[in-house]
This record gives C-alpha cells, sequence and structure tokens, in this order.
C-alpha cells in the first residue's frame, strides 16, 4: 500500500485538478474582492455620488473618497457638483428638418405632393401677442438642486425640462408684441427705450416662468430636482416673414427716396419761383419809378402853370411855355395854316356852304 498512494498522490490527474482547483479559489476570492470594493471610488471635485441604500435616499457622498456598500445592498449615482452649470438646448422650439428642408426647397422629399405640410407647418413658430410669429432658439442653464428627485426621475429629467421651456416659451411670447421680443420693424418703435427695457427682460422672464414651473411640480411631489440660472434666447424671424419685411422696408425706403426727391425738386422750383418773382419785382419797382420820374417831369411845368395861373404869380409863364413847345410841335406837321384869333374874315368852318 505504501508502494501505491506515492503514485496516486503523484498522478498527473490529481495535480492538474489541485491546480484547477487552487486558480478557481483564486479567482473567487478575486471577484470577491472586487465586488465588495466595486462602490468604493473617489468622487472628484465637479461631481457628487448619490447613495442609495435598498433603493431609498441613504446619503450624499461629495468631493473626496466614498466608502459604499456593493450592490444590490447600495447603488451610486454619480451627479454633477452643486456648483455645476449644465448647458441643454431645447431641440423642440426649433423648426423641424422636414420643415426646414421644404422652405428651402419648397417640397418635402418624403412628400412631394404636400398633403402632410399641415403637420409640420408651425414647426418651431410661436405666437406673439400681436398675432405674429417669432422663432426662438433657447439654451437653457441648469444645476441639479435636488439630487435625490433628479435620481428618481432618471432618464424622464431632461425631457420634462424641454417641455417646460417650451410652455414657458410659449406664455413669455404670447404675452408680448413681436417688438418686445426683437427689432422687426425699427421705422415704427425709433428710440423707445421702454420696448428696449422689454427685449432685455425677456431672457430673465423667462427663466422666472420655468423655475416657477418646476416649483409647482415640487411642490405636488413631481420635482424633476433642478434649478435654471440662466437662459440665452436668440429670436428670429422665418425666412418667409423677412423677405415680407425686406420687401416692405425696400418699399418704404423707395418712397421715402420719392418724397426726398419730390420735396427737393419742390424746393427748387420754389425757389427758382421765388427767385424769378424778386427779378420781376425789382424790374416792375425800377419801370415805376422810371415812369413815375418822367410823368414827373412831363407834367412838372403843366403843374407850374396851374399854379401860376391860380396864384397868379407869373402871368407870362404861359406864353414862354407856348413858344417853347409850338417849335417842337410845328416841326412834326406838313402843312400849317395860321389864324388870326382877333380876325375871323379868313377863318375856314368845315362843312359851310359856299
Amino acid at each position: 500500500m505504501s508502494t501505491i498512494e506515492p503514485e496516486k498522490k503523484g498522478s498527473p490527474w490529481m495535480q492538474a485538478g489541485r491546480l484547477v482547483f487552487v486558480a478557481l479559489y483564486g479567482v473567487t476570492l478575486l471577484a470577491a474582492w472586487r465586488w465588495s470594493v466595486s462602490n468604493v471610488q473617489q468622487v472628484s471635485a465637479d461631481k457628487r455620488a448619490v447613495v442609495l441604500h435598498m433603493g431609498s435616499l441613504s446619503r450624499v457622498q461629495n468631493a473626496g473618497l466614498l466608502l459604499a456598500w456593493p450592490k444590490p445592498f447600495e447603488e451610486v449615482v454619480m451627479l454633477p457638483s452643486a456648483e455645476s452649470i449644465i448647458e441643454r438646448r431645447v431641440e423642440t422650439l426649433l423648426r423641424s428638418a422636414r420643415a426646414s428642408q421644404a422652405d428651402i426647397s419648397g417640397i418635402d422629399d418624403e412628400d412631394p405632393t404636400g398633403s402632410s405640410a399641415d403637420t409640420f407647418a408651425g414647426s418651431g413658430f410661436l405666437l406673439t401677442g400681436d398675432a405674429g410669429i417669432v422663432q426662438l432658439d433657447v439654451r437653457v442653464y441648469y444645476k441639479v438642486s435636488d439630487p435625490l428627485n433628479y435620481v428618481l426621475q432618471g432618464d424622464h429629467v431632461l425631457p420634462a425640462l424641454d417641455r417646460i421651456v417650451t410652455r414657458s416659451a410659449v406664455a413669455v411670447c404670447a404675452a408680448r408684441d413681436l417688438d418686445t421680443i426683437l427689432v422687426a420693424r425699427p421705422e415704427l418703435i425709433g428710440n423707445d427705450t421702454d420696448v428696449a427695457q422689454q427685449r432685455e427682460r425677456l431672457r430673465s422672464e423667462l427663466v422666472q416662468s420655468i423655475n416657477h414651473s418646476l416649483a409647482a411640480l415640487q411642490a405636488e411631489g413631481l420635482g424633476i430636482g433642478l434649478e435654471v440660472v440662466r437662459a440665452d434666447v436668440q429670436s428670429s424671424l422665418p425666412a418667409t416673414t423677412v423677405n415680407a419685411f425686406n420687401a416692405v422696408l425696400t418699399a418704404s425706403q423707395q418712397a421715402e427716396k420719392g418724397v426726398a426727391d419730390a420735396r427737393t425738386g419742390a424746393a427748387w422750383e420754389l425757389q427758382t419761383a421765388t427767385q424769378n418773382a424778386d427779378r420781376t419785382l425789382q424790374v416792375a419797382q425800377a419801370q415805376a419809378s422810371e415812369r413815375v420820374a418822367k410823368a414827373q417831369t412831363d407834367t412838372a411845368a403843366m403843374l407850374k402853370l396851374a399854379a401860376s395861373i391860380k396864384n397868379k404869380t407869373d402871368p407870362d409863364l404861359m406864353t414862354r411855355i407856348y413858344r417853347e413847345r409850338m417849335p417842337a410841335i410845328l416841326s412834326k406837321a406838313g402843312a400849317l395854316t395860321m389864324v388870326n384869333p382877333k380876325d375871323d374874315a379868313r377863318l375856314i368852318i368845315q362843312g359851310a356852304g359856299k
């Protein structure tokens, strides 16, 4: 028997079996060790860990070394730190790809007949208080304020946030007219500071509306554990509306240019007419002065004669005037018949009988 037992102990199959057992034992110990320390990890400064013990909130671990029981006893969910700000672009407010393609080409590739155009005709458009339409590209910046609610909601958090932002954007736009959202018609509002201030308050009012909706959900026990700290809003008009506004603006500019040209022409015509009127008036006044002076010169002798006859100051004045004027008068006559006023012997009476 002593000769057989050493042969059994030294059998290759027995040695292989022992090696396999040792290997399996070591692997089992290693797996058990890795499982036991699977939730022991380092939490970075921009993260925090939520520890759930059997599905309920156990504790929140900030930056540092985290010691937790392995699953299924405790579960660790990593979240951003309380100071971390996360950006989220709300895609639901943007115009759909099919609608954008139809805006560019005018034809929907998936529906060339246009029978389903009404399904996305209003995609990405928001109605304003004055029955206008506007497009908003909203980016919200939020932080996790309630880790437990955030973890419990899980994959529903971001879709819920998108719906809340969309609802708030619709409400804010409906409470405003187009010019208090973006500068659409600068020729109408001019330098209205109140309208400019309302455009600046758009972002803050949107943030307030979003946080109010989040607080209402929290009060009903349906909170998603988020708080919005800031919102960036880029407002724009639809392409067709921009073209219409450009056409109206071009027409207005052309009309203003026509009015300005007409006013310039009218001012030029008025200036020319005024100059012509002034020139005509000056010529008329000069001619009138000349005529008055000539008339005064021509009548000066008669006035002097009348005054001398009336006052009997110069009885020979008529004779002198007669002698001065008669030669000039007689020089123009072709024939002259002299009649003595004191002798009627040679008086010739027209039409008298012979």
